[in-house]
């Protein structure tokens, strides 16, 4: 007695191999993002020194095979985490930033966004990661490499946020971009020994007051005017 094939099955099996494939692709991205997850939380709660690949299977509730498939080393493993963790931020910043109304979206709301998103409880996974590469030169090397890498984006990001600031100027946007930084940094650390976030939130204010009328030219300006007269 003969029957029709159901359509996900395959009498010459490609269908059912595709399938399969995609359930194991499904399952190892799953394993992988728990790995990453379990990490990062290690990172926050008990520090570079005792977040050790046991430490994060335990977390993560897999097998120590499945860790080392993924990532092969401590290092790998940490590495790939906090890449993952800014790459997740500057997404949230992003979608965040853009779905403000057009009356909030300035220098200051941006900067509020980005530390609430990427300095405040992330912030001390990137920090024990920054003490540990400062006297392990393997690490600093790539450490620094996947930085410039969320640096570049960061800076895009900047410079189609607020051409008004920087004119299309990349340089520009770096600039300001290392200015941002710097004091989101000093505020992060700043924080972790307790200032409150009154303090935070107007040193952040003054920043931006102070960051903005040296970048943005005023409509009168004198250049223009002496232009103007001739």
């Amino acid at each position: 007695m003969f029957r029709l094939a159901h359509p996900d099955e395959v009498t010459d099996g490609s269908r059912t191999s595709r399938a399969a494939r995609r359930s194991n692709a499904d399952r190892s991205a799953a394993t992988r993002l728990r790995l990453l997850d379990a990490t990062i939380d290690s990172l926050r709660e008990v520090g570079w020194a005792r977040t050790s690949t046991t430490e994060v299977v335990r977390r993560a509730e897999v097998s120590r095979g499945a860790q080392v498939h993924h990532f092969p080393s401590k290092d790998d493993l940490v590495l790939a985490a906090v890449e993952h963790l800014l790459t997740r931020r500057h997404a949230e910043f992003e979608a965040t930033f853009r779905d403000l109304p057009d009356e909030q979206r300035s220098p200051l709301d941006a900067m509020r966004v980005l530390r609430e998103r990427c300095f405040s409880g992330s912030f001390d996974a990137w920090l024990e990661l920054l003490v540990a590469a400062r006297t392990d030169r393997d690490l600093h090397a790539r450490l620094v490499e996947m930085d410039k890498r969320f640096y570049d984006r960061s800076v895009a990001t900047y410079n189609e946020m607020f051409p008004e600031l920087t004119g299309g100027d990349l340089e520009l946007a770096r600039l300001g971009l290392d200015l941002a930084f710097t004091v989101l940094d000093g505020l992060a650390v700043r924080r972790l020994v307790g200032l409150a976030d009154e303090s935070l939130d107007q040193t952040l204010e003054v920043f931006v007051a102070m960051a903005t009328s040296y970048v943005v030219r005023p409509a009168t300006d004198p250049a223009d005017l002496a232009t103007k007269e001739t």
